[in-house]
C-alpha cells in the first residue's frame, strides 16, 4: 500500500485524469547549491516522482504561459496542502537556478515553518504591519535559491491585513524580488482568502485528500474561484492509496 498524488486537471484540461509517467530526475541536474544551515525536506520514491511531475506540468511548461506565482489551497482542513506546497517548492528549487519563495498566508493555522523546522518569530504578519522591505522577512532554506516568509507574529488584526491593499503591495514586492512565489492559503471552506490571492497571482492549485474531500465542497471551491475570475491551474489528489505495489504502476 502506498500514498501518492495525482494531478486531476491542469490548464486547458479541466477534470481530465492524467496518465502516470516515469520521470528521470537525473536528466535534469540540480542547478542550485545546497545550504546545510537547514535540512532539506525528506521525500523519496514514488511521492517524489509524482511531485516532480506536478512541478514540470505546472511551472516548467514551454512558452510564456507557465505560472510563476501560484496559490496552493485545500478545499478543507487536513488535506495536506501545506505539505504539498512545501515539497513543491523544494523540488522546484532543485530543478532550476531561479529563486523560489514560499509564503505562509494561512494565519488561522500557520505551519510552513514546521515543515522546514525553522522559527516563526518574524514574517508576513510583521511585514504587513510595517514598512520594512519584504526581503528582510525571508529566511534562506535548504538551497541557496529557496526562501521562506513565515506567517510571523499573528494577532487579532493580522487577518484583516491579509485582504488589504497593503497585502497586495507586498505580493507585488515578492514578485519583483523572487522568480517564483508559492503561497500556502487557508482552506477554501473557512474563508475567501485563496480567491483573493488567486486574483493577485497567476492562479490557484486546489489540494484534495483522497477518500476524504467531499465532492460538494470541491464543486463549491471551484465555483468560488470561477466567480472571482481566478485562473484554476489544477487540482492535486493527495494521499491516494494504491491497491497494488508501486513498481507495477510504473509499467502503465
Amino acid at each position: 500500500m502506498s500514498k501518492n498524488f495525482e494531478l486531476l486537471y491542469q490548464t486547458g484540461k479541466a477534470q481530465e485524469m492524467l496518465q502516470a509517467e516515469v520521470e528521470q530526475e537525473s536528466s535534469i541536474p540540480p542547478l542550485s547549491e545546497v545550504d546545510t544551515s537547514t535540512p532539506a525536506l525528506e521525500i523519496d520514491g514514488m511521492p517524489r516522482e509524482e511531485v516532480t511531475k506536478l512541478i514540470h506540468r505546472l511551472f516548467l511548461l514551454p512558452g510564456s504561459e507557465a505560472p510563476h506565482h501560484v496559490v496552493f489551497a485545500a478545499t478543507e482542513s487536513g488535506s495536506g496542502c501545506t505539505w504539498m506546497c512545501a515539497h513543491a517548492a523544494e523540488i522546484l528549487a532543485s530543478q532550476i537556478g531561479s529563486s523560489v519563495c514560499l509564503v505562509d498566508c494561512n494565519f488561522r493555522a500557520p505551519s510552513l515553518h514546521e515543515q522546514f523546522k525553522v522559527e516563526n518569530h518574524s514574517g508576513l504578519a510583521n511585514a504587513l504591519a510595517g514598512d520594512v522591505p519584504i526581503r528582510q522577512f525571508a529566511q534562506q532554506l535548504s538551497r541557496r535559491n529557496l526562501w521562506l516568509v513565515t506567517a510571523g507574529a499573528v494577532d487579532d488584526s493580522s487577518e484583516k491585513l491579509l485582504t488589504s491593499g497593503r497585502m497586495r503591495k507586498r505580493i507585488t514586492e515578492l514578485r519583483s524580488e523572487f522568480d517564483y512565489v508559492l503561497m500556502d492559503a487557508a482552506p477554501v471552506n473557512t474563508c475567501n482568502h485563496s480567491a483573493i490571492f488567486g486574483g493577485w497571482s497567476d492562479g490557484v492549485v486546489l489540494v484534495l485528500k483522497a477518500n476524504s474531500s467531499r465532492r460538494d465542497s470541491t464543486r463549491e471551491a471551484i465555483q468560488q474561484m470561477q466567480a472571482s475570475n481566478v485562473r484554476m491551474l489544477g487540482a492535486v489528489l493527495n494521499q491516494r492509496t494504491f491497491p497494488i505495489p508501486q513498481r507495477i504502476y510504473k509499467h502503465f
